[in-house]
């Protein structure tokens, strides 16, 4: 049995400047990265070229992930949804130039007004997303969408939300990231890996209590770890399971190899 590969996000370093992120990046022993297209880590042409020649000394393979903050591809404001599309689909071509696996975003979210007009917002979300496969098969790019959780209003959030939009968009080969702390707050790691394992391209790894999504590092929070890893050896995951800790990310990582060793 193929066993996952392990990698990690830079996420941990998105306080801290873009230069000081590259350097710690060139200090890292794992083959697969996530790099955060967001803040003070926002790719430019410049950025690209340097992680570029970091990718081919150390012969590293990315995953971008797609700038989030103020992003709503389900925005009901034409202007505000314009600027997120131009937003991302900028990510969708860096992350083509960065010869990126694979590039993560997150789904649209409720607004304010969505009570008024019920099921506008994933009409749009889904809209969108078309609108972003069709840019990402230009690239030769393959996508996957991000379960977010329902206390912070986002529309994809259980396995039957997904399934809900593969069949009503056709959209099958867009992949699931499934990340581990939203599942937890919505208690859905195990329907995840149980009734829609062959969806799932990519895993986000982060621990938390179950109230907030704190990106703790694995065995830091309530996950039952042990049970997660059965779950994935038995759904024969063979994807990457990134360590997106904030925090403890070498503990991290090391428990991650002890668990899948």
């Amino acid at each position: 049995m193929t066993k996952p590969r392990i990698g990690r996000s830079m996420l941990y370093t998105l306080s801290e400047p873009f230069n000081k992120m590259i350097k710690q990046l060139d200090a890292v022993n794992e083959t697969y990265v996530e790099i955060v297209d967001e803040g003070t880590h926002t790719l430019n042409s410049r950025r690209v070229a340097i992680l570029k020649k970091i990718a081919e000394k150390k012969e590293l393979k990315y995953s971008v992930h797609a700038p989030f903050a103020d992003i709503n591809p389900a925005s009901p404001s034409k202007p505000l949804l314009k600027a997120s599309m131009k937003r991302l689909k900028q990510s969708m071509q860096y992350a083509h130039d960065l010869d990126a696996y694979l590039w993560v975003f997150h789904p649209g979210c409720k607004s304010g007004i969505s009570s008024f007009y019920p099921e506008a917002d994933w009409r749009q979300n889904q809209k969108s997303i078309k609108e972003l496969h069709a840019t990402a098969e230009g690239y030769d790019l393959k996508i996957a969408i991000e379960n977010l959780p329902e206390k912070y209003n986002f529309l994809m959030k259980k396995p039957e939300d997904f399934n809900r939009f593969y069949k009503e968009t056709g959209l099958e080969d867009i992949g699931i990231v499934l990340d581990t702390g939203h599942a937890n707050l919505e208690g859905q790691i195990e329907p995840f890996l149980q009734k829609i394992p062959k969806k799932i391209a990519h895993v986000h790894i982060s621990d938390n209590h179950g109230e907030f999504d704190e990106h703790l590092g694995l065995g830091f929070g309530a996950i039952n770890w042990q049970k997660f890893a059965k779950t994935i050896k038995e759904s024969g995951f063979s994807g990457t399971l990134l360590a997106e800790a904030v925090f403890n990310v070498e503990e991290t990582l090391q428990r991650l190899r002890q668990l899948f060793a």
